[in-house]
């Protein structure tokens, strides 16, 4: 799943919650998932700004 799948997964999720009827159980279900797919997400972003400064630094040393 990639970074764009996990926050619209994330954001069903929120829906979910939101939900007046589903019971304490499923909500706390709900939330550790939700939990799960956000720090995968954030850990793919993480990863995305380390690629991103090791190009920069790349091309800046080219430069030099």
């Amino acid at each position: 799943m990639n970074f764009e799948e996990k926050l619209e997964k994330s954001k069903e999720l929120i829906d979910k919650l939101m939900n007046p009827e589903i019971t304490l159980e499923e909500s706390i279900k709900i939330y550790k998932e939700g939990l799960e797919s956000i720090k995968e997400a954030q850990k793919m972003l993480e990863e995305a700004k380390l690629k991103v400064e090791e190009i920069n630094k790349n091309i800046s040393g080219v430069e030099s």
